[in-house]
């Protein structure tokens, strides 16, 4: 097998987040739950199945990879490999179009782009629900960046149950869109995390076995709130989910706290702007920097003010599946 492709992938901002895995080398997360993905940044990925390669050769970013990133990288070769029937080598190399590790859903991205670009490559025929089985065992929130814009993941002990689906998206009473309307103030924190070892620390915590009991009211309020497009309701219900979820990781073995100075700040800020009749609310996934979601009419304004803070923002918008690309734009 000697096939070649190249796939591109948004990142996610958690709207109801998952913590903890129930299995870690399959990645079964212990509960559903939803994304949207941001748009313009993206990951591209490109691979290469070599026969005659001595081994596997993993490039991010213009560097090796090695240790824990490769092998998380090689979960997923490995599926494809057993899948296709071959035992080639693979050349991969990806590219980020915005920073990583910092809050911003790269791990997502970046295996939702190479899980497509494998099985692509690989000539394997799978819809994009499949393909996000075999994303998952990359990263759980990778699953959510194959199908994109609005996505849930539904928890399983099988790939035929754990697997994302798009859902269904209504425009409100007020004419709000959630896939057109939508504008995401992205507010870089720059701290590095471990979302791996997070997962750890929040199946640890007193507060787990709480968070899951609650979170299942929190995913069928969103699941409402998106059919019906009421911007309130999806957008406060993630900046109460980011809280819940933080409290969830603090409260381990280790007491990690991610949020920095500067993401207090723009919380605040948030809460001012809405206090004063701007519609607004903060999101945050398990890092230090934070998604404003607001409305398109109110985000120059949003903008203007958490930049204020002095913390670098861009503006993005909700992004599709991830897609194969013209050889044209292969990395190699």
């Amino acid at each position: 097998m000697t096939g070649k492709a190249t796939a591109r992938a948004h990142p996610i901002q958690g709207l109801v987040k998952y913590h903890g895995l129930r299995d870690e080398e399959r990645r079964y997360p212990y509960h559903d739950s939803i994304s949207l993905c941001t748009a313009p940044t993206a990951t591209t990925t490109t691979v290469e199945w070599e026969p005659d390669a001595p081994e596997d050769t993993y490039v991010i970013g213009g560097e090796a990879v090695e240790g824990r990133a490769a092998e998380r990288i090689a979960a997923v070769v490995d599926e494809v490999r057993e899948r296709a029937g071959t035992d080639a080598a693979v050349r991969l190399e990806s590219e980020n179009s915005f920073p990583s590790n910092i809050g911003f859903g790269s791990s997502a991205s970046g295996f939702a782009a190479a899980a497509l670009a494998l099985v692509e490559a690989a000539g394997l025929d799978l819809d994009l629900p499949a393909v996000s089985a075999v994303a998952r065992l990359g990263s759980s929130s990778a699953a959510r960046a194959v199908t994109g814009a609005y996505s849930l993941l539904e928890t399983g002990l099988n790939d035929a149950d754990c697997r994302s689906r798009r859902l269904d998206v209504g425009v409100g009473d007020d004419g709000f869109d959630p896939e057109e309307d939508l504008r995401i103030v992205a507010a870089h924190v720059p701290a590095y995390k471990e979302t791996e070892e997070a997962h750890r620390e929040a199946a640890a915590s007193h507060m787990m076995d709480a968070r899951v009991a609650h979170v299942q009211d929190q995913l069928v309020e969103m699941t409402d709130a998106l059919r019906e497009g009421d911007f309130d309701r999806i957008y406060g219900t993630a900046e109460h989910d980011s809280l819940s979820l933080t409290a969830t990781t603090m409260t381990g073995p280790a007491g990690w706290v991610y949020w920095q100075p500067e993401t207090i700040a723009v919380f605040n800020a948030v809460r001012e702007l809405r206090e004063s009749g701007v519609d607004v609310y903060f999101s945050t996934d398990t890092g230090a920097s934070v998604y404003v979601n607001t409305r398109a009419e109110h985000v120059d304004e949003v903008e203007s003010r958490i930049a204020e803070i002095g913390v670098d923002t861009d503006v993005w918008e909700v992004g599709g599946p991830a897609r194969v690309l013209d050889a044209s734009e292969a990395l190699f």
